[in-house]
């Protein structure tokens, strides 16, 4: 435990960025299910092809193959368009945003999944008697839509985010300094590797226990006084 508590501030360096990466990428995550969501529910069927069509390709396709494929892919046609347009020169992506971008993607996703059957979930005549006594969509959403969504939603979203959080390992294989990458860089040098591993271990239980309270808070909160009655 002494080569541990040594390099302790590599291990907590590299702690707070995968714990950033995992919020930051949690809230794109969010944005995409929540536009996925309402594009599979579109009564357009362009639209809904379209969501479909997303929701299917992120499901079809591992996490490192995109995470790959974003980063070393998306640099060099950003680098391919610049040079042949002349507009800007060489690109270098930074890897803490090409890991919070392809998670958030791939997540959005599986976010789009769980509030479409969020939403299925609440029964279709609130929103009729809400829009009935005047209310605009916003107020539809905000006041009818969103707080029962949360409450149909939390449990599959419990387990995305908790997956999410075990994903963000992936992008060390991109270069980026977070937890897995320091702990291993640690480990190799000091001939210690199983030691750092079983540290990051330990750290993950933490954030993952830490999340599940922080989720039970929030889940006492969206169903008080459901239960009871």
């Amino acid at each position: 435990m002494d080569v541990i508590f040594e390099y302790r501030q590599i291990l907590i360096e590299g702690t707070m960025v995968t714990i950033s990466l995992a919020i930051l990428s949690l809230v794109l995550s969010v944005i995409f299910g929540l536009i996925g969501a309402f594009a599979k529910l579109s009564p357009s069927r362009g639209i809904r092809r379209l969501g479909n069509l997303y929701t299917t390709f992120i499901r079809s396709v591992p996490e490192l193959v995109l995470m790959m494929l974003i980063f070393y892919g998306g640099q060099a046609l950003i680098n391919d368009i610049g040079r042949i347009s002349g507009l800007w020169g060489y690109v270098d992506v930074n890897q803490f945003i090409a890991g919070t971008l392809t998670l958030g993607f791939i997540f959005g996703a599986y976010m789009a999944e769980t509030f479409r059957g969020a939403i299925l979930a609440i029964p279709h005549g609130q929103i009729e008697a809400a829009k009935s006594v005047g209310m605009n969509p916003r107020q539809v959403f905000t006041l009818v839509t969103w707080p029962q969504m949360v409450r149909f939603a939390l449990p599959s979203f419990s387990n995305n985010w908790l997956v999410l959080v075990k994903a963000t390992a992936l992008v060390s294989v991109i270069g980026l300094h977070d937890l897995v990458w320091n702990a291993f860089s640690a480990g190799r040098s000091n001939h210690k590797l199983f030691t750092f591993m079983f540290a990051v271990l330990v750290i993950y239980l933490i954030i993952t226990a830490i999340s599940d309270l922080a989720l039970c808070w929030v889940d006492r909160k969206y169903s008080a006084g459901t239960r009871r009655a």
